[in-house]
């Protein structure tokens, strides 16, 4: 039989790591190219993913049977500073890898967000109208039409929210930084967002979840929506911190209005992702999901 062969771009950001990570463990026999920007060692090749000429080159050479692309411009402040650059990693690439998937005959997986979504009117599922607050937004819905648009090609858009997990710095997610707000007892007071719900899920389980539907034997939707279902603002998940560590939170003030003021439409009220299109998929162990205490009291214990 054939090597299964995986491309993953973005394989050093915290959730390609784990999706390299889940391959690695759960599927050995696989053969990995972990692309990244900037980074090389430990198995990882750099690639400027904005080089059409070289990319074409690299995925004809290794023949890939999936691409799980998770580069992406994710921060959403410094997407509104550039959003020409945003434009290109986050639409223009994810098109021109879709584009080569029909023509090398390769499952494409696209990393979306819950983000292409305004807030108002959750839950969504996959086929819900997508009405994005945010530019971030808007470059993640230009790259799902990007992707889905091409005709022949086999291309699944899996569509996240917020992520947490290992990560070499606690600044690298949104909810690994509040960590550090936890632990900052210096007398600095943080106002925190206690208006928007959010539904962190852990990149480790997306990771497993995608070596379980690489193995999956039937037509896949097009689009498919993995996300925890704990609700949480980010003050509450700061308090879930402050009793796993034992620490104090009075400098942590709830910011419980809604936004106003220059960019307020940015900041949708509840996203929160249907699943039930995946679960359908009977893949073993269903979603797999952890729950976000429980994962991180064994995590900072460690």
């Amino acid at each position: 039989m054939a090597q299964f062969k995986v491309i993953i771009t973005g394989a050093s950001g915290v959730l390609g790591s784990a999706v390299r990570e889940a391959f690695r463990t759960n599927k050995p026999d696989a053969e990995l190219l972990s692309l990244s920007h900037s980074r090389s060692g430990d198995g990882l090749r750099k690639l400027d993913l904005l080089d059409s000429e070289e990319v074409e080159k690299v995925f004809r050479d290794f023949q890939p049977n999936w691409v799980i692309h998770c580069a992406a411009e994710r921060r959403p402040d410094v997407a509104e500073k550039d959003p020409e650059g945003a434009l290109k990693l986050n639409a223009d690439v994810s098109g021109h890898l879709a584009r080569l998937s029909k023509d090398l005959s390769y499952t494409f997986v696209y990393i979306s967000t819950d983000y292409v979504f305004d807030g108002t009117s959750p839950p969504y599922a996959p086929s819900a109208k997508p009405n994005p607050l945010q530019l971030y937004g808007r470059t993640k819905l230009d790259g799902e039409v990007k992707v889905l648009g091409v005709d022949g090609a086999t291309s699944v858009v899996l569509r996240v929210p917020v992520l947490y997990g290992p990560a070499p710095n606690n600044s690298d997610t949104a909810v690994n930084i509040l960590i550090d707000v936890v632990e900052d007892q210096s007398g600095k007071t943080y106002k925190m967002d206690h208006y928007a719900t959010r539904y962190p899920t852990n990149v480790v389980d997306i990771g497993n979840f995608l070596v379980k539907l690489s193995a999956y034997n039937k037509p896949i939707p097009p689009i498919l929506h993995y996300s925890a279902a704990e609700p949480f603002t980010k003050y509450e998940m700061c308090l879930i911190f402050a009793k796993i560590l034992g620490l104090q939170h009075k400098h942590i003030i709830p910011d419980a209005e809604p936004p106003t003021g220059a960019g307020a439409t940015t900041r949708p009220r509840d996203c929160q992702l249907y699943t039930g299109e995946t679960e359908n998929l009977g893949l073993e162990d269903g979603l797999g999901l952890s729950l976000f205490e429980e994962w991180w009291t064994e995590y900072l214990k460690k």
